[in-house]
C-alpha cells in the first residue's frame, strides 16, 4: 500500500475558470481520509486528478514515491467506487467483480480467488449469481466496492458512494466501509458533502471551499479547534451560532456584546483576546454549550441570559430549541426532560469556555490561550 501526496495542485478550466486552488496535502499510508465540503468546493474534482481521469493543469500528484501526473488512469493502479455504481447490467455480480482481472490476463484460479475472498468479506457470496436489477441499493453498493478490493489497488477512491442510500442504510454502510478500511488496511480516499459522514469515517478531515483546503485535522480537532469562521459552522449539526458583537471592558475584565445582551469571557482567555478590546468581532457558540437548566460542570463558566423559545424540536435523545433575546437568533441542543415551554420567556446559560471568537475581517478564529 502507498500514501497519496498532492503538491501544489491546481485545476484550470480552458475558460480560465480554476477550480482547485494550488492545494497541498500528504495523505499517509493507511490512512483514511474525507474530502469534505459543500457543492461545488472541488472535492470531486481533485479525487478525480488523483484517479487519473481529470487532467492537472499545475503540481504534483504522488503514489508512494511516484510522480503519477502522465500515467493513464489504469496504471495508477488505484480503484475507484462511484457514486451510481457503474455496473455492467447485463452481468451478474460475480462477472462484474471479475471483469477488470479478465481484461489484465489474471488466469481463471486467480480471479475466482479474489472474487470470492471480496465476495465473502462483504457479505456478498449469496448474491454473486443475481443480475445487478435484483439487488438493493445497499448490495449494489457492495458489489461496486467488492470489484474494487479485487484488484488489490495501492488506494482505494470513493466519491459519494452513500449518497443514493436511504438514510438508516447509510448509517449502516457508513460502519461497513470504516470496518472494512481497518480490515484490508489500506489507503482510502473518501469524498463526501455531509459533516456527519466526514466526523464518523474519517481518520483525518480535509474541508474545502471554493478549491481551497480551508483545514486539515482529525475530527475532534476541527470540531474543537476550527480555524476560521467557515469550517466552525460547516462542522456541527445543528451549526455553530454566531453573533455579532464587540469585545468591552466590563467589571474588570472583558466580555462580549452583541446588542441585545452581554456575557463575560473567562478569565484564562483575557491575555488570548486583550488586543481585540473595543474591536468588533464574531462570537462563537456551538447549540450544545447552550443550556436552559444550569448544568452541575464545574469546567464551565455559565453566563445567565433570558430567552424567548420560538420553536421547539423534539428528537428522542435531546430537544433542539430555536430562542430569541432582543435581536439575535440562536439554536440550543438541550435535555429530553426541558421545561422550557414555546412562546415563553426561559432563562439560558452559555459555556463560556466553550466560546471561540473569530476576526470581523479575516473570518480566522482567535485563539483562546
Amino acid at each position: 500500500m502507498s500514501g497519496v501526496t498532492l503538491k501544489d495542485l491546481v485545476k484550470r478550466y480552458p475558460n480560465g475558470f480554476q477550480a482547485v486552488n494550488s492545494i497541498n496535502l500528504e495523505i499517509h499510508d493507511k490512512e483514511f481520509v474525507v474530502l469534505v465540503g459543500p457543492s461545488g468546493c472541488a472535492k470531486s474534482t481533485t479525487l478525480r486528478m488523483v484517479a487519473g481521469l481529470e487532467e492537472i493543469s499545475d503540481g504534483q500528484i504522488l503514489i508512494g514515491d511516484r510522480v503519477v501526473n502522465g500515467v493513464a488512469a489504469k496504471d495508477r493502479n488505484i480503484a475507484m467506487v462511484f457514486q451510481n455504481y457503474a455496473l455492467y447490467p447485463h452481468m451478474d455480480v460475480y462477472k462484474n467483480m471479475a471483469f477488470a482481472l479478465k481484461l489484465r490476463k489474471f488466469t481463471k484460479e486467480e480471479i475466482d480467488k479474489r472474487v470470492r475472498r471480496a465476495a465473502d468479506i462483504l457479505g456478498i457470496v449469496p448474491l454473486l449469481e443475481r443480475k445487478p436489477k435484483q439487488l438493493s441499493g445497499g448490495q449494489r453498493q457492495r458489489v461496486a466496492v467488492g470489484r474494487a478490493i479485487v484488484r488489490e489497488p495501492e488506494v482505494f477512491l470513493f466519491d459519494e458512494p452513500l449518497s443514493n442510500l436511504d438514510a438508516k442504510l447509510r448509517v449502516t454502510m457508513r460502519a461497513e466501509v470504516t470496518k472494512l478500511q481497518h480490515q484490508l488496511e489500506t489507503t482510502m480516499i473518501y469524498v463526501t458533502h455531509d459533516q456527519v459522514e466526514a466526523m464518523t469515517m474519517g481518520d483525518r478531515i480535509v474541508i474545502m471551499k471554493d478549491g481551497y483546503i480551508m483545514q486539515v485535522g482529525t475530527p475532534l480537532e476541527v470540531y474543537d479547534s476550527p480555524d476560521n469562521e467557515f469550517v466552525a459552522g460547516f462542522i456541527g449539526s445543528p451549526a455553530m451560532n454566531f453573533f455579532r458583537a464587540k469585545l468591552v471592558q466590563a467589571d474588570g475584565g472583558l466580555a462580549v456584546d452583541t446588542g441585545s445582551f452581554q456575557v463575560k469571557v473567562p478569565k484564562e482567555y483575557h491575555d488570548a483576546y486583550g488586543s481585540y478590546k473595543d474591536k468588533d468581532v464574531t462570537f462563537g457558540m456551538r447549540p450544545e454549550n447552550i443550556a436552559d437548566d444550569l448544568p452541575e460542570d464545574s469546567r464551565g463558566q455559565w453566563e445567565k441570559l433570558n430567552a424567548v423559545v420560538r420553536l421547539i424540536e423534539p428528537l428522542g435523545a435531546e430537544i433542539i430549541l430555536e430562542m430569541e433575546s432582543g435581536q439575535q437568533r440562536f439554536t440550543a441542543r438541550v435535555d429530553p426532560q426541558s421545561k422550557s415551554r414555546l412562546n415563553q420567556t426561559a432563562q439560558v446559560y452559555f459555556n463560556m469556555r466553550k466560546m471561540q471568537l473569530f476576526d470581523v475581517k479575516t473570518e480566522q478564529v482567535i485563539p483562546r490561550r
